[in-house]
Parts: C-alpha cells; structure tokens; sequence
C-alpha cells in the first residue's frame, strides 16, 4: 500500500490487490516506528496520520522477576517522532488507502487474490491472473511487486528460492481489558520458562505469549485453564481477568519464522518485506523494514516505470539497497532467540539479568543505542521523489 501511494504520487499507474473485503484483523503488526513516521512527515501527512487513534510509546522496559529494568528511549533519536505510534494495522491501511486515491493513476481492487502469473516466451513476468468479485480476471503491468507476507502467493508461483534460519518460539496473541491501577507502560515480563510482552492499547492489553516452538498443541491438550495460570503467574496484576480467554478463539498463534530469499526479482517481478524476508516479532520491526523496502523501490523504480524503462538491473538495485539492513536485523533477531529467548524458555529459575540488561538500567544514555537499532534501523529509508501534479 505504500508503494501503491508513493508510486502514484510520483504518476505511475498502479493497481493494489488485497484478496479480504477489508483489512480489519487482529494481531497483525502495528507498531510504527519512528523511521516509519519520518517518512509519513516526509510525504506531508503526519498530522493527519496521528489523528487516527494511537498510542505513543516512548521508552521500553522489561520485568526481569521482581525487578523493573528500562531497555530503550527514543525520546532522543533525530527525527520528528522520538516515540512508536501503536496503531491497528487496519487504521494505517485505510490511511495509506485513502491518501493513496487522491492520485488518479491508483486502484485498489478489494477481494481480489492472485492465482498466477502470466509469463511470456522468455520468462519475463507480464502481470497477474486474479480471481475476484467480477471472476477471473488477467492484469498486465510492467512490474509485478509481490508483498503479500511470509506465505507469499507471489513467491511462490515465481519458484523463488527460500532460505530458512529457524526460530525456537511461537507466540500466542490475546486481548485482555485495561482497568484502574494497571501499569502505564509497555513492559516485557521474564520469568523462568516463560515471556509475556504486554503492550498497552487505549483500553486493553495486548498480550504475546512466548511458547517454545511447536507446543501449542501441548498447551491446548493441557487445556486453556492452564495458559491463564501461566500468564497470570507472570504478571499476577493480570490474574483477575485472564477468565476473558473463554475458548482457544481467543488466543492466537503466530508461527514465527525467519527467513530470507537468496534472489528478491525475476525479469518483471519483485519482492518485498515479508515476502522477501520474514521477520521475527522481536522489536517489531517487520512492519517497518516493509516500508523502508516499499520507499526504496519507489525512489529506484518510479522514474523508469513511468518512463516505461525499467530493466532488470533496477530491481537487483533494490535488493542491493535493502538486503544490508535486512540481513543485519536478522542476524541480531536471531542472536536474541538462539541466545536469550531459547535460555529463558529452557531455565527453571530465574538467571541474572544479563550485563548489557544491566548497563542499559543503570546509564540511560546507553538506552539511545538499542532505540536508534529498533527505531531507526540499519539503514533508514528517504522518500526522494517528488509529487507529479
């Protein structure tokens, strides 16, 4: 949808498929971070952005047993934000949509799921086969950009090769409400053999409950009434109202995988975030390397795809930009799983915080380091194209 918006702006004829009727599902990323909001401020829209219902999150801490610890501040970063916007995914789509079509050269086709692709003689991708409200339909275009997630129909019918690194939890979502006396902040929760992020919404918790990769069907054999005694056990100020999980609907399981594809395009093809790499939900930033990928492929592509250009060297450009942050994102998602998350599903008692836990507690400077990495990332992304009236 940014790509939709960004290359529209800059004149090029774009059409969006999304296969639902509407984008109104829980549990998908909404954390926007603050290179995230640069670029809305960048496009002129971030007041109308942060009129939508939000909520600001300025610093991250953890509960490491009994003991309160501060992680990051983004207060300080260089940007206009120095917070992450929580905002329901839905909320940002229809934004992006509706500011989107302002521009005469964009469509979004709802209900529309592609089926395939169309290929000619020498193996260039030509466009889409979609099936929709009117029935099959075939959609030619100049580039086909698969962003369709970690189960990527795009990816899959382009028989791009996938690299898997793996991941030793799953997490399990569930709203439970906000009431008088809760805690202000966001906060993780560390216990032996068990995590709990609780991210606060205007007026419910947001809760990921970390499992060991694979157990969720022990856990339901277990039944639910052991889930609320886990998590009530490791913030037992949750304890009087993990009864609103009344059946296993309202839990649910985000598989986590992390993984990368060796090659991001074909001739007339290109992928980008999740569907080119799927991210841990660690930091939440798999929403946002989306969008960083979405403004790069806008500032390379625009320009030839208006001018009807494009070659295949202008989409390995694109992933040549992007792989670095991805590949460094990754590799820190996975030093923390294999590392930190792994030990902590495996302790049966409580470790020591580990020292750099300790040195981000006790001298808060040292707290912009692990903002900027989360906020910011490796490489953050500047829109470079202007408006074409």
């Amino acid at each position: 949808m940014m790509l939709g918006l960004l290359l529209a702006r800059a004149g090029v004829r774009v059409v969006v498929l999304e296969k639902h009727a509407d984008f109104l599902r829980d549990f998908r990323g909404d954390t926007v971070h603050p290179s995230t909001l640069e670029v809305v401020h960048e496009l002129g829209l971030l007041d109308a952005f942060l009129a939508r219902p939000h909520q600001k999150l300025f610093e991250i801490g953890a509960m490491f047993g009994e003991r309160r610890m501060m992680v990051a501040d983004f207060r300080f970063l260089p940007v206009t934000c120095g917070f992450i916007a929580f905002m329901p995914q839905w909320e940002f789509l229809d934004f992006l949509a509706d500011e989107a079509r302002r521009y005469p050269g964009f469509e979004l086709r709802m209900q529309s799921r592609v089926t395939g692709l169309m290929e000619d003689e020498r193996g260039r991708i030509t466009g889409v086969h979609t099936e929709g409200p009117d029935g099959a339909q075939s959609i030619r275009a100049d580039l086909v950009v698969g962003a369709d997630g970690r189960r990527s129909d795009v990816r899959t019918a382009a028989k791009l090769a996938v690299r898997t690194f793996g991941a030793p939890m799953d997490v399990l979502w569930m709203r439970l409400s906000r009431q008088p006396g809760d805690p202000e902040q966001t906060l993780g929760y560390i216990a032996p053999g068990r995590l709990l992020v609780a991210l606060r919404r205007e007026d419910y918790w947001q809760c990921a409950f970390v499992i060991p990769k694979g157990d969720f069907a022990v856990l339901q054999a277990a039944g639910l009434e052991q889930l609320r005694a886990r998590i009530a056990g490791i913030a037992p100020w949750l304890s009087g109202r993990v009864q609103e999980l009344r059946e296993w609907n309202d839990v649910k399981l985000l598989t986590v995988a992390v993984d990368r594809l060796d090659t991001w395009w074909r001739p007339g093809l290109l992928c980008l975030g999740d569907a080119a790499h799927a991210m841990s939900p660690i930091g939440g930033v798999g929403i946002n390397l989306a969008i960083q990928d979405a403004v790069a492929a806008a500032n390379s592509l625009a320009g030839p795809l208006r001018t009807g250009a494009l070659i295949d060297a202008h989409l390995a450009a694109v992933q040549k930009r992007r792989e670095f942050p991805t590949r460094v994102t990754q590799r820190a998602q996975l030093l923390i799983q294999n590392v930190v998350i792994r030990s902590v599903l495996a302790s049966t008692g409580l470790p020591e915080p580990p020292l750099v836990l300790r040195l981000l507690d006790r001298f808060p400077r040292l707290r912009r380091i692990p903002a900027r990495l989360v906020g910011m990332g490796a490489r953050p992304e500047h829109v470079s194209i202007d408006a074409v009236s």
